[in-house]
């Protein structure tokens, strides 16, 4: 299957974007000293952990569907065969 190289686009564009966002998300939780993410003792809570989790998999979601948009626009770059 090809893709277009709009939707290539799109895909590789997300993936570098949700790379963005949950690095950043990420680097927050684990700064949130005085909010949900740590109790008074300084150990991380269910929600520290639950959005871990959701941040690491958004990431691998995220590299999987940008390396499709990357192979896209590789394969239209190709040449052809035939």
């Amino acid at each position: 299957m090809k893709l277009s190289r709009p939707v290539s686009w799109f895909l590789l564009a997300f993936g570098v974007w949700s790379w963005f966002v949950w690095t950043n998300f990420t680097r927050n939780l684990w700064k949130d000293s005085g909010g949900l993410a740590f109790d008074d003792a300084g150990d991380p809570t269910a929600y520290f952990w639950i959005h871990l989790v959701l941040a690491v998999v958004s990431l691998a979601l995220g590299t999987a569907i940008g390396i499709i948009g990357l192979r896209g626009l590789r394969a239209l770059r190709a040449p052809r065969d035939g």
